[in-house]
């Protein structure tokens, strides 16, 4: 059994000598990025992926952290909804190959992955899954890439969730145009925050986009956790990446795109099922006092660093 765990993500959480005390489990653990006491560019880029691999043959992947408030074990920012899809075959061993890959980065030991690679016996197919895996070194931004395909390609209707939604220029004209082409776009945000600054920052983009035509939801029950994309009953997609600066451009991120099949209506539905908890957000809505409207005008300055 192997853990990778981002140190950022776990400062103050988790005790030094963890990978210690895992190994006396006999798991081995590494450590991500470590963090340093210094101010380090090298801290922008965490290692944001949730992969759970079990023997290259099933895998887990999305929004889901090993923590209780996930499971709603316990109550931190009222409902935590979020979402994750398990995979199995030949797409799980693709996320297999990006775990090992991150391994073989914290490490430094260079491995050969085909010694790990499971007989796969035939499965029943059920349209097609493409995992993918983003990383700020190769400077692809592909989670924004498979984000901007599905919005561009959308001809009936685009539903999104997502726990933050502070994007650039390129990104809100891509849903305007989608909205005013016809499209029926929506986009579902958390009502209650677990950050506030980013969650005001996330407010100040509801006006250029509900004046575009799309429909912004809060999720009355709490936090909204999930990463999802679901268009025109035809693809999908779950995964890690969020609709902010650093998850785009920053972190090391995957996620998985799927292709028809019976998975798409799934998502669908869970997306339905979570408006019908949700608020609107009217153009009345998103109207603020004079201090209001200058602090998230501040706050869109320095958006980049949310």
């Amino acid at each position: 059994m192997r853990v990778i765990y981002d140190d950022m993500g776990c400062f103050m959480l988790l005790p030094d000598n963890y990978p210690k005390i895992l190994k006396e489990y006999g798991i081995e653990c590494v450590v991500f990025n470590k963090f340093r006491p210094f101010l380090s560019t090298v801290q922008n880029n965490r290692d944001h992926r949730k992969i759970v691999s079990i023997d290259g043959k099933v895998a887990f992947t999305g929004g889901i952290n090993m923590a209780d408030e996930y499971i709603n074990a316990i109550e931190k920012h009222g409902h935590w909804k979020d979402a994750s899809v398990m995979i199995k075959g030949k797409a799980a061993w693709s996320l297999t190959l990006v775990f090992l890959q991150m391994w073989e980065l914290c490490t430094g030991v260079v491995q050969d992955c085909r010694l790990y690679a499971p007989e796969f016996s035939t499965l029943q197919e059920d349209g097609f899954v493409q995992p993918y895996a983003d990383s700020p070194v190769d400077k692809e931004y592909v989670g924004e890439n498979v984000y901007m395909q599905i919005i561009n390609s959308a001809e009936k209707y685009l539903y999104i969730c997502t726990p933050y939604l502070i994007i650039d220029d390129n990104i809100v004209d891509a849903l305007c145009l989608a909205a005013k082409s016809g499209v029926d776009v929506r986009i579902v945000t958390p009502h209650i925050w677990d950050k506030r600054l980013v969650h005001i920052t996330t407010r100040s983009f509801y006006r250029e986009l509900i004046n575009g035509g799309v429909r912004v939801y809060e999720y009355s029950k709490g936090f909204m956790h999930s990463k999802t994309f679901v268009s025109d009953d035809a693809v999908a997609t779950v995964g890690t990446v969020n609709l902010d600066f650093r998850s785009l451009y920053l972190h090391f991120e995957c996620g998985v795109k799927l292709y028809g099949g019976e998975v798409i209506e799934k998502i669908k539905s869970d997306f339905m099922n979570t408006v019908s908890v949700s608020k609107e957000i009217t153009f009345r809505d998103c109207k603020c006092g004079f201090f209001e409207g200058i602090i998230q005008n501040v706050l869109r300055i320095f958006a980049p660093l949310m």
